[in-house]
């Protein structure tokens, strides 16, 4: 490398030690037209830092996903005058966070804690594949939580009795389900709002800043949307649910099959008092038909968590 009046020379090597591209990498570059050829100086080729600060271009672009393809159409067009600002601009936007949850660090003593304090390295594994955990470079035992919000939905689920294997499990079922949302809500918006911007050239800084704008107003609308439907959905079928459950308790009783129970004095004049003399036996009856119900459902739920037990004995 050497200070030319111009400004900074660099050799091919020197060009790769600063920019992190290999001497490969820089003239596959060169060969696919993505960097300007170097100038020739007696028998060198001489790079300068308009080449440095293109690689640096070219490699920011690969880190948000575009393709060589797309990345030469972009720096066409800033060759050709068009800036890469509002281009940029834009990526920014779309790249940018789409929650306003704010990641967290966790340890692992504090995560066993959180999950009754029993360490269990096989959940761990799973939340880490999920994404769920982020384990820290050099530091071990310590994790970064994208969501400390999913994390706590997590630790309740499991404080209510659901096992932790059968939480990731029903976390896996849900993202799939939940992308396929996403990638429908995209191809909506895109088919409906934002192909005028996708065309064959890339769009006009003016157009980026346009489209960016849009972005930002119509982020939150997917969520909001899933939100109000996973709340009309929560009601109906819980409350279908619930109904078939408390639908599949003891029949009612037939003049064949009551029996007379004996109730003492003091009983039924606290009741008389309560209700009237003329609604005493209906209400007796109706208190008898709650408890019913109430033991059926405490059946069915502790039926449940023992089967799910069973289930994740293998």
């Amino acid at each position: 490398m050497s200070d030319e009046p111009g400004g900074v020379a660099y050799r091919i090597e020197d060009l790769a030690h600063h920019s992190g591209a290999t001497v490969r990498t820089i003239r596959a570059y060169q060969d696919r037209g993505l960097l300007p050829r170097p100038e020739r100086r007696g028998r060198a080729n001489v790079y300068a830092d308009a080449h440095l600060a293109r690689l640096r271009q070219i490699a920011d672009l690969l880190d948000r996903g575009y393709t060589l393809a797309s990345i030469k159409e972009l720096l066409e067009a800033w060759d050709a005058g068009r800036g890469l600002g509002g281009i940029l601009g834009l990526v920014a936007e779309v790249d940018g966070p789409w929650t306003d949850e704010e990641a967290a660090r966790i340890s692992r003593a504090e995560l066993d804690e959180r999950f009754g304090g029993r360490p269990d390295d096989a959940a761990v594994a799973d939340a880490v594949e999920l994404g769920v955990l982020e384990p820290i470079p050099g530091e071990d035992g310590a994790f970064v939580v994208p969501s400390p919000q999913e994390l706590s939905v997590a630790v309740e689920l499991y404080t209510a009795g659901v096992p932790l294997s059968a939480i990731s499990s029903h976390l896996r079922e849900l993202r799939g389900q939940v992308e396929h949302i996403a990638s429908r809500f995209l191809e909506f918006t895109t088919e409906h709002v934002f192909a005028r911007y996708l065309g064959e050239h890339p769009p006009t800084d003016a157009e980026a800043a346009e489209a960016a704008s849009l972005v930002r107003r119509l982020r939150p609308l997917a969520q909001q949307t899933v939100d109000a439907e996973l709340a009309r959905a929560m009601r109906l079928f819980a409350t279908r649910h619930l109904s078939r459950h408390l639908a599949a308790g003891p029949p009612p009783m037939d003049q064949e099959s009551m029996r007379t129970v004996e109730v003492s004095a003091g009983t039924m004049r606290a009741v008389e008092l309560l209700v009237g003399a003329e609604n005493a036996a209906e209400f007796v009856t109706a208190a008898a038909e709650r408890e019913l119900q109430a033991r059926t459902l405490d059946r069915l739920a502790a039926n449940h968590a023992r089967n799910s037990i069973v289930d994740e004995i293998p």
